[in-house]
């Protein structure tokens, strides 16, 4: 039974759990928010909808999608996030995590966030994926971004690039190296996972001449993983790491931040990637855009990435 929250009321969200809902499925879901935006929504897309309250018994028949109601304390106009809304999503969240850490769900997915609604409600959010980490009092958790066989995990996430080289430091790479490692293992059923590493700087740093954090930082971590059974390989030049040669070898890839290796994976399957969150004690996966302010409510949300999310939702937690 896999939770499912809709994220910024005002996003697509919603939208794209009202059309889910529309044809019969095999997964077992509960929708963890608003059932008044649920209802609001069906209309104003002028879908069918019939909202039902078991949870113990999800529903999968076409029309239909089973809710736990976490009510919003304001309207919603698509669009227009709304700060007095804030609460009842991160409620929502809440209550979602709290069902999956007491096993009520076996995993969780997740509707796109809207970061600066939330910051400007004076709660510092720089994302889901460092929320869930707190929430579920986890040292650390990776970002990985799934489309069909590719894999790309994160070092970094959500960082100014200011800030990344001083990021990255042997502790953090080890941590979020190992995390990964397991995760391929143990979520994915990879028994021994391949995964690639990039270099933080350009051409890796072409022998400490464009940077030293590939000779004193990157390579350290490395040989001390293989030496532990680790099957690491790098650093490698980014520009040239995504390329056939890799690509044919590796069961993953690890970029050291947010922008070195993301536009790589969406130009792969932008609209078909899910984003999975390793570390956790449950499955978490999530859709691979934001919040898409501009098209909510008009009918023209693509749903590809959400129904991905669900489905690998689905085989990771068989596999888990």
């Amino acid at each position: 039974m896999l939770a499912v929250t809709p994220g910024e009321p005002a996003g697509i969200g919603a939208d794209l759990i009202v059309a889910f809902a529309q044809t019969q499925r095999q997964e077992e879901v509960v929708v963890v928010g608003s059932a008044d935006l649920l209802e609001q929504r069906a209309a104003l897309l002028n879908l069918p909808l019939t909202l039902c309250s078991d949870v113990s018994s999800p529903t999968l028949a076409a029309g239909q999608i089973t809710v736990l109601h976490v009510p919003l304390e304001g309207d919603v106009s698509p669009g227009k996030p709304q700060i007095n809304n804030v609460q009842g999503v991160l409620a929502s969240l809440d209550t979602a995590i709290e069902g999956c850490l007491t096993k009520k769900f076996s995993g969780l997915v997740t509707g796109p966030m809207q970061k600066s609604i939330v910051n400007e409600a004076g709660i510092v959010f720089s994302g889901h994926t460092e929320y869930l980490a707190e929430r579920a009092d986890v040292e650390d958790v990776v970002m990985l971004l799934v489309a069909d066989d590719l894999r790309i995990a994160l070092a970094t996430t959500h960082l100014p690039l200011a800030n990344v080289a001083s990021a990255v430091t042997p502790t953090l790479l080890k941590r979020r190296i190992s995390i990964l490692n397991e995760g391929l293992r143990n979520q994915f059923g990879l028994e021994a996972p391949q995964i690639f590493v990039a270099g933080l700087n350009p051409h890796a740093g072409e022998q400490g001449h464009l940077g030293r954090e590939e000779i004193e930082v990157i390579s350290p971590v490395l040989k001390a993983l293989e030496a532990q059974g680790v099957n690491v390989h790098g650093p490698y030049p980014a520009d040239t790491m995504f390329t056939p040669k890799f690509l044919d070898q590796a069961d993953a890839f690890l970029a050291m931040y947010h922008d070195q290796g993301l536009p790589v994976l969406k130009f792969a399957g932008f609209g078909e990637a899910v984003n999975v969150t390793l570390g956790l004690p449950f499955v978490r996966t999530s859709v691979d855009h934001g919040t898409a302010l501009d098209i909510a409510g008009s009918g023209n949300a693509q749903i590809g990435s959400f129904l991905a999310a669900i489905e690998l939702a689905s085989k990771l937690v068989r596999h888990s």
